[in-house]
């Protein structure tokens, strides 16, 4: 059963995403030094918090690619989200409540898809995903608000029959951090702010990461994951 670990309150922003993983990683200190342990950031923005967790656990890095599907005329606002291997996860009451065709969820997705795979080839360079076959897999983003892409990750990462799934997040909302008992076996929420109203609140700098950025740090974890996938 998934449970949330958090300190409620406002608290003080952090300074940017890689002290937020540093600080996230401190809640994960019993998957230290153990060998079954991966670590999986959804890019973009997760990437530079997992890797500080990567490096504090001494895992494998790799990321996980998932896209939201943004309401048309709204795509900051979730309707559903996409993930490597095909997986498609919807917030049908959302789409009922406002009326989305079908085929209007097929152009945005269609478009989200050649985004994903855009990414998967820019980050991967023909490299596979890490074995996640009887590992613990701990997947981390920047922040949770609706945790539309993140339960589209947990439920494609699931397929791959991993021992054990733990989402890791610096912040998000009460509701979205404590939504995945259903499917994750731990859910770590570093901060619970309320009120929360959108994750880039709670970094004083939020710019947006970059492809070289997400590159640079998957290239300085690369050895390591190539060791791990072959010992696992």
């Amino acid at each position: 059963m998934a449970y949330p670990t958090a300190r409620p309150g406002r608290g003080d922003a952090f300074a940017d995403r890689r002290e937020a993983g540093i600080e996230l990683a401190s809640r994960l200190w019993k998957y230290r030094d153990r060998h079954d342990v991966v670590v999986l950031a959804l890019p973009r923005g997760g990437v530079p918090v997992a890797f500080e967790i990567a490096e504090a656990l001494g895992a494998p890095l790799d990321i996980f690619v998932v896209r939201k599907l943004g309401m048309p005329g709204h795509p900051e606002f979730a309707i559903g989200a996409i993930a490597s291997g095909g997986v498609r996860v919807l917030n049908d009451e959302t789409i009922r409540w406002y009326a989305i065709t079908e085929s209007a969820i097929e152009e945005i997705a269609a478009r989200e898809l050649a985004e994903l795979e855009r990414r998967e080839r820019e980050y991967r360079r023909g490299r596979p995903l890490v074995d996640l076959r009887n590992r613990v897999v701990v997947l981390v983003d920047d922040g949770l608000a609706t945790g539309a892409t993140m339960r589209a990750a947990v439920q494609a990462v699931r397929a791959s029959k991993p021992a054990c799934v733990v989402v890791a997040v610096p912040v998000g909302s009460r509701e979205a951090c404590e939504e995945f008992s259903d499917i994750t076996d731990e859910t770590v929420c570093a901060r619970i702010p309320e009120p929360f109203n959108a994750v880039g609140l709670w970094y004083r700098d939020f710019s947006q990461t970059t492809d070289e950025e997400v590159r640079e740090l998957l290239n300085r974890r690369e050895p390591l994951v190539d060791h791990e996938a072959r010992e696992g």
